[in-house]
């Protein structure tokens, strides 16, 4: 392929908005458009990348008995709205109408889609397990989209939905999800981990989340150097709670005007942050059914929305606004407490507060706080749990010292069960002639997002790395000076050669200083180089490793045996 002939707008300098590295190489080396906020065109290189990831995935798919199909990007609202999905999903659901006027959305998944053909077209147990997969783009509103490709409104995706006739079904399919997903992984080249994570709004019971550190994932993972990994959301530690031996001390209120935070709290009332008691505001939503729940937590925690959803098992559950705080608990926040709190209210404690004595907290009056507050003397606590996020240090369910790292998202797999076959009327007769739920498994992979995954772990301060499996081009082959007819006919008749050997080249053949030509060379990221100057007089050209950045003198003779050695 001949380089004059590719879109290829190659850029000194990146966007001023570009942050990530990927943003910026990508868009420097040609890769990516920017259409609209959110919204990008993926040029020449590119595609030819994207096409090899789907391909690897493809293959994978393959020997999990995978079935490919391709349902509609325009869905309509009623099965959404039968799987109480179209409005809880949230601002993200892009929502439109025809001119008819009905609802319609743009599919950011297809759960409901896949469990509808299956419904209509499935009856018997006796033709499941199935497992179906598309590559497909999806949308989702973003409301901030940002790093370039890695959050936009429009995204490539691999989603896969298994159907069974029994939780063994499932169970098996998702094994081998697991196994062909990290097979994937592996094949592009990407460090990543395979971690606990919640399902969200996917519902269900079981998933796992694959995740490429990187400093601008999106999500934090809580690992060890064993075995165990998590999504901050839903990470633990071992509990090592205290037993304070205090004698309680008598309750007392004290004036602490602008102390609106556990710090500034703890400075005006002399006391560690520690003996300070976080009480934030809640409100749990059932359909109409509305609940004030204050949660309690150490000063120096964080409460984790996620275990609290969970633990409190509401349709939705939100900080409460400042109206609805002062309506309940008479102050604002900065200066609430558990310490005469009516029994309307819902108290959740950290289990990390159980023993521990003469707290501060907050009394509900804004300006003032209570020092030596007691659970049962002073404050009423109706449940304990684990409602914090963990922390760097401590020791992990395997026993080992947690640590942190920022992650992007790559890749999820969930075990639905009948999350949504039951909702939308999805049954096969068993083997005794009764219907039942169909039992679902969902899979998904952001074969987009690998791009920029790929190049956050990979590039460096030149541009692009490429590994081999998912590079545009295996070679770049360059004339120096493309005036030059010996080493131009010389770069035609190598790259001939190498394509006759298996290799996909580009030449470049602008007519352009060799400067430019080897700083584009740089940006684009293709893992092999092949130089083509002035000791072509001798049959010399010179071979050059993007990753590692070795270079060496060839003979054209040995040049395919030589390259052949480098990949081994």
């Amino acid at each position: 392929m001949k380089q004059s002939r590719m879109l290829l707008p190659t850029l000194k300098e990146a966007p001023s908005d570009a942050e990530a590295l990927s943003h910026q190489m990508m868009v420097r080396a040609g890769y990516i458009y920017q259409v609209s906020a959110g919204v990008w065109a993926y040029l020449p290189l590119a595609d030819r990348v994207l096409k090899k990831i789907n391909q690897i995935i493809r293959e994978e798919m393959d020997k999990v008995n995978g079935v490919e199909m391709m349902t509609p990007m325009v869905l309509p609202a009623e099965l959404w709205q039968e799987s109480n999905r179209y409005e809880s999903y949230g601002p993200n659901l892009f929502k439109l109408k025809d001119r008819k006027d009905r609802d319609l959305i743009l599919g950011p998944t297809h759960e409901e889609t896949m469990t509808e053909i299956v419904r209509d077209s499935i009856k018997s147990y006796k033709k499941l397990p199935l497992l179906l997969y598309q590559i497909q783009d999806k949308f989702r509103d973003e409301d901030r989209p940002r790093y370039g490709i890695l959050r936009g409104k429009e995204f490539l995706m691999q989603d896969a939905y298994s159907f069974s006739a029994d939780q063994a079904g499932l169970d098996a399919i998702y094994d081998d999800m697991a196994v062909a997903y990290r097979n994937i992984f592996d094949r592009v080249g990407l460090n990543y981990k395979v971690i606990y994570a919640d399902s969200g709004a996917m519902g269900g019971n079981g998933s796992q989340e694959f995740s490429a550190p990187a400093p601008v994932g999106e999500d934090t993972i809580a690992y060890t150097d064993g075995d165990y990994a998590a999504n901050i959301e839903i990470a633990e530690s071992q509990f090592v709670g205290e037993q304070q031996t205090a004698t309680p001390a008598d309750l007392t209120k004290q004036a602490t005007p602008g102390a609106h935070s556990v710090d500034e709290a703890a400075a005006a009332l002399d006391l560690p942050a520690s003996q300070v008691m976080k009480s934030m505001l809640y409100m749990a939503e059932t359909g109409d059914d509305k609940q004030a729940i204050l949660v309690l937590m150490r000063g120096n925690d964080e409460v984790n929305e996620v275990k609290l959803s969970k633990h409190v098992a509401a349709d939705e559950i939100r900080l409460a606004t400042e109206e609805e705080t002062v309506a309940v608990l008479g102050a604002n926040p900065g200066s609430l407490g558990p310490v005469g709190v009516g029994e309307e209210v819902r108290i959740l404690a950290d289990r990390y507060l159980e023993g521990m004595v003469n707290l501060a907290a907050g009394a509900n009056e804004d300006g003032f706080h209570y020092i030596n507050v007691n659970r049962d003397r002073d404050f009423r606590v109706d449940e304990f749990g684990d409602f914090r996020n963990v922390k760097e240090g401590e020791l992990a369910p395997d026993g080992k010292p947690l640590k942190f790292t920022r992650g992007i998202e790559i890749g999820h797999i969930f075990k639905l069960g009948t999350r949504y076959s039951e909702s939308l009327g999805a049954k096969v007769l068993d083997q005794n002639g009764r219907e039942q739920d169909i039992i679902m498994g969902c899979y998904g992979i952001g074969i987009s997002r690998l791009l920029s995954a790929i190049a956050e772990q990979t590039a460096d301060e030149h541009g692009l790395v490429w590994p081999k499996a998912v590079a545009p081009f295996d070679i770049h082959v360059i004339p120096a000076n493309a005036k030059n007819e010996e080493q131009m006919s010389n770069a035609e008749a190598i790259t001939k050669t190498l394509e006759a050997a298996g290799y996909e080249v580009l030449l470049d053949d602008r007519k352009e200083r060799a400067g430019v030509k080897f700083a584009d060379s740089d940006l684009i990221g293709l893992p092999i180089r092949v130089t083509v100057g002035k000791m072509i007089g001798d049959g010399i050209v010179e071979v050059k490793v993007r990753q590692s950045g070795e270079s060496f003198d060839v003979a054209i003779d040995d040049l395919v045996a030589k390259i052949e050695s480098l990949e081994a």
